[in-house]
């Protein structure tokens, strides 16, 4: 079997291209690969060394919507501080069960940090950062703060 290292790349429907380009190029800060107007696409790489791409693709305006999800993996210094970032770049961060946000969830199986929000499609967006700690199943999804008073989780604390 082959070893997989990672995700390379995923791939977004959207209505307005243009506008998704503004958004993921302009609002979230990725850099264009490649824009393919007789296609209806458009590709941008994802952190640094070309090692990620999101593709996007343009299906109309008809009333038939999906939403997708995908995570941005980032540190957990910039999950921590994602939701007054994006407050301020006009879009609300969200919780893991798509209410609004003043602050990261820690997903505590695993355990990472997360900030959810959409995309003008209404596609899910996440920024998620693995933590060092020891998995704390029992938790659940909590709060940053919750999980930052959490005696096991003294060593994150700021």
């Amino acid at each position: 079997m082959t070893e997989i290292h990672g995700l390379f790349e995923t791939h977004l429907t959207v209505g307005d291209l243009d506008r998704s380009i503004q958004f993921y190029r302009d609002q979230l800060g990725l850099s264009v690969a490649g824009i393919f107007p007789e296609r209806q696409a458009a590709f941008f790489w994802v952190g640094p060394g070309k090692s990620a791409m999101l593709g996007l693709w343009a299906n109309g305006h008809g009333p038939q919507r999906i939403s997708l999800h995908t995570a941005f993996r980032t540190s957990v210094e910039s999950v921590i501080t994602s939701p007054e970032t994006l407050r301020n770049a006009g879009m609300t961060p969200l919780d893991f069960e798509g209410q609004p946000a003043e602050e990261a969830v820690v997903l505590a199986w695993m355990p990472a940090v997360a900030v959810y929000f959409r995309d003008p499609d209404g596609n899910l967006l996440e920024y998620i950062a693995m933590m060092a700690q020891e998995a704390r199943p029992d938790l659940g999804v909590i709060k940053w703060s919750e999980w930052k008073a959490e005696p096991a989780s003294s060593s994150l604390r700021h």
